[in-house]
């Protein structure tokens, strides 16, 4: 149906602590969709914050789960069952080590590529088979540990243009929702 909602779902981790560190890029594109849909997120039954409401003239409904990363599946199973979304209406936005920091990529399905987040949703849900948008967040310098550089706030150089990345981000989940996956990936994957 023409005007079933999107689920669109932003990874992060809950709290002020967390609020700016790479690992909280989907939470971070979602403020920017929730801010043009002009609404508020409100808690839903304690498992996510969820905001109803139309992006680019799409019903969609943002969630960002209150659980940790890596038990995100719950919630994010909760919220497709309850708003009843199939597979290739939902869309996640996450954090990718292996993109260099502002890159995007929109595809669908894939593996997990060690992200706790992405792992513990295809667990959730029986299948790997959703939309995904990745916003780059580069390796980690020299040896660190990859689980603590996520963890960290992005830099004073990354927060220079974060925005602007971030907005970008937030249009190609728009052009997503609105044009389809080809025509999101031709116009924004780099």
């Amino acid at each position: 149906m023409a005007d079933e909602p999107f689920l669109v779902i932003g990874l992060g981790n809950p709290g002020p602590a967390y609020a700016g560190n790479r690992h909280n890029a989907g939470f971070l594109v979602l403020d920017e969709l929730a801010s043009r849909a002009g609404g508020r997120f409100r808690p839903l039954k304690g498992r996510a914050d969820v905001l109803e409401g139309r992006l680019g003239g799409r019903r969609a409904v943002l969630g960002k789960p209150r659980s940790y990363m890596n038990e995100s599946g719950g919630p994010v199973a909760a919220l497709r069952d309850f708003f009843k979304v199939p597979p290739d209406r939902l869309v996640v936005v996450h954090d990718e080590l292996d993109l260099p920091y502002r890159s995007l990529r929109i595809k669908l399905g894939g593996g997990d590529n060690g992200h706790n987040g992405l792992r513990s949703i295809a667990r959730s849900l029986g299948t790997r088979d959703y939309l995904r948008v990745r916003f780059g967040i580069g390796r980690p310098p020299g040896r660190q540990d990859p689980a603590d550089y996520v963890l960290r706030d992005f830099s004073a150089a990354e927060r220079k243009d974060l925005a602007l990345h971030l907005d970008r981000a937030a249009d190609a989940v728009e052009t997503l929702l609105t044009a389809g996956l080809d025509a999101a990936q031709q116009q924004f994957n780099d």
